[in-house]
């Protein structure tokens, strides 16, 4: 079998996860937040990852993919439930806990599992069960999520990821697929698209609701990271963080604030769950 699965020590304490066929692997910590740090794809290390900062647990992750659930983003002021106000803090708690990781049954690929806890129900009080599976294939990585409402009342939610992709110069950074217009996070006014990719060295956070796959062009390594996004986790949101050369090419569900304005906010009914995909492919032109 190409496929091995091993903990390792060193660098840092992570799950290896690699197929020798297509010279790739992915390295998983699963008690920071079910963070995949490394992703390399026939032998290149595509993602940016500041281990000196991970290693300081005081310190929010900036690298690898984080997780982001029960919300995308902040929310503006407090949300209710059945008559409760509840807080959350920016891009919710899945990003901080302990996760599970395991084998799939085929091998081909590692599932991450999240439940609630009695501290995540003091600020969102739900009972559901996460489970994310990650693929390596060929040039790409594929990821499904399903999340299950395992208590007696609908389970509002986002949910997104945070790869930061790296990249060798963010003044020679090309994207493709992206819609004219967009909405830049920093003030919540509608720009072009093209305004912001022009300052990515200056740092970016901008929203848009992309119909087809979104691509990053690394200009100098001629390599190209595509997002391929399908519905409902098609809203992208794209950050910049001079000097870090990286790019974060965010797949969500939804905008930030979804709990409060109700804007594209998802909800599952109790028993039931709800499933999602997202794939990213690299290749050079």
């Amino acid at each position: 079998m190409p496929f091995s699965f091993t903990k390792k020590t060193s660098p840092y304490p992570h799950w290896e996860y690699s197929n020798t066929e297509y010279d790739s692997l992915i390295r998983i910590v699963p008690e920071r937040g079910g963070l995949i740090s490394e992703w390399r794809s026939e032998g290149k290390d595509l993602l940016y990852f500041d281990l000196e900062r991970f290693l300081d647990e005081d310190k929010s992750v900036r690298g690898g993919i984080p997780i982001l659930f029960p919300i995308c983003g902040d929310l503006s002021e407090s949300y209710f439930i059945g008559g409760n106000k509840h807080c959350l803090k920016q891009h919710g708690f899945a990003r901080d806990l302990p996760w599970s990781i395991d084998l799939l049954k085929d091998k081909l690929g590692i599932r991450l599992k999240l439940v609630d806890t009695k501290d995540s129900r003091s600020c969102f009080p739900f009972f559901f069960t996460l489970l994310m599976d990650v693929y390596l294939k060929e040039k790409s990585l594929h990821l499904s999520v399903k999340i299950y409402n395992q208590g007696q009342e609908s389970m509002p939610f986002s949910f997104g990821l945070h790869p930061y992709f790296q990249v060798s110069n963010l003044q020679k950074v090309k994207i493709d697929g992206l819609p004219e217009k967009c909405i830049d996070q920093t003030n919540m006014k509608v720009t072009n698209a093209s305004d912001q990719i022009r300052i990515l060295d200056k740092g970016v956070d901008f929203l848009s609701y992309p119909s087809n796959s979104v691509k990053i062009f690394d200009c100098v390594s001629r390599h190209v990271i595509e997002l391929i996004q399908q519905e409902p986790m098609d809203t992208n949101v794209i950050w910049t963080d001079p000097p870090r050369e990286m790019v974060c090419l965010e797949p969500w569900t939804g905008p930030r604030d979804s709990l409060v304005t109700g804007d594209r906010k998802l909800e599952i009914k109790p028993d039931e769950y709800i499933e999602l995909f997202t794939t990213f492919k690299h290749d050079s032109f």
